[in-house]
């Protein structure tokens, strides 16, 4: 059995220093600050994808530079995680090969995962840089799959937005949606047929369905 998490609104909550480091980005370049909600409602794509959403003048590599040179400073401070998601990790492990799939940077999570001391329990981090089409692309979960040798038939993916129940339909492997991150609960309907309130319960879900 193997269980994936998503990041961003499943397992962590980092949204104060994800606006900061975007508030920071464009403060930078003399920009006009997007709004929080939208920024919020397009957590869980990559950051270039954010800022081209977004919009920026420019070019939007340099606001991703400016980002990610914040965001590093300030991060662990200001990212905990979320309810029940250090008994959900423990819980998972109790049963299951786990592995992270997120769009975040590798390196950065794992760092934060370090200072959070639960990345023991993670035997696969794949981040951005890790693949050439991230997530809803189903090239993240395969490749964690193909470097834990995990089965399709036994393999979950856990998420909070259509991205990674997206790309867990992709990918061919089965999901379990969360109401706790930054997706809209009609929209996790559409890819998945198990949406629950945090990981604890998705894992609790995993167990009793395998």
């Amino acid at each position: 059995m193997t269980i994936l998490f998503d990041l961003d609104g499943t397992l962590i909550d980092s949204t104060d220093a994800i606006l900061e480091g975007f508030e920071v980005a464009y403060k930078t370049f003399n920009e006009k600050i997007p709004n929080d909600h939208d920024i919020k409602s397009l957590i869980g794509y990559p950051l270039d994808d954010m800022f081209e959403k977004l919009g920026c003048i420019g070019d939007k590599w340099d606001y991703v530079a400016a980002y990610k040179e914040h965001y590093r400073i300030i991060s662990k401070a200001k990212t905990t995680l979320l309810p029940m998601a250090k008994e959900a990790i423990e819980e998972a492990a109790s049963f299951a090969t786990l592995g992270i799939v997120t769009t975040k940077t590798a390196r950065f999570s794992r760092e934060l995962l370090e200072h959070m001391e639960i990345m023991n329990y993670f035997d696969i981090l794949i981040g951005r840089e890790n693949v050439e089409n991230p997530k809803p692309h189903e090239e993240p979960i395969l490749k964690a799959m193909e470097d834990l040798k995990s089965s399709k038939n036994t393999t979950w993916m856990i998420g909070d937005t259509m991205l990674d129940l997206h790309s867990a339909k992709n990918a061919q492997i089965k999901s379990v949606g969360v109401t706790c991150g930054y997706g809209d609960e009609k929209e996790l309907r559409n890819y998945s047929n198990h949406i629950v309130s945090n990981a604890y319960l998705a894992v609790k879900l995993i167990r009793s369905l395998k």
